[in-house]
């Protein structure tokens, strides 16, 4: 718990209208991670906030932290350009993640 609490006092949490905001980058938090398929690299994510294909992402965790772009994202295995908040959605990821990492989108 130790390394969480120093993750979350280096980047500085604000809210502004119901969406979580990071200071140190241009960047607002959209989700969560709820489940991660290791073998095909797909993470489920529960969004708070409008995700689309092409948008930048960081996934940040206690231990997990990279940046890409949506290349695709599906919801009961159909293929879908943007999705809301409330949504659950299927994202393929570069790397590994972990159930409650989470989803930026950098602006």
């Amino acid at each position: 718990m130790i390394g969480l609490n120093k993750f979350f006092m280096r980047l500085l949490h604000y809210t502004v209208s119901g969406l979580e905001y990071l200071s140190e980058e241009n960047i607002v938090q959209v989700g969560h991670i709820t489940h991660f398929f290791s073998k095909i690299g797909v993470a489920v994510v529960e969004l708070t906030a409008p995700l689309a294909v092409g948008d930048r992402i960081l996934v940040k965790g206690p231990t997990t932290d990279f940046e890409q772009v949506v290349g695709s994202m599906q919801i009961e295995h159909e293929s879908i350009p943007k999705a809301e908040a409330g949504q659950a959605v299927g994202l393929k990821l570069a790397e590994q993640a972990r159930e409650r990492d989470v989803v930026y989108k950098k602006l």
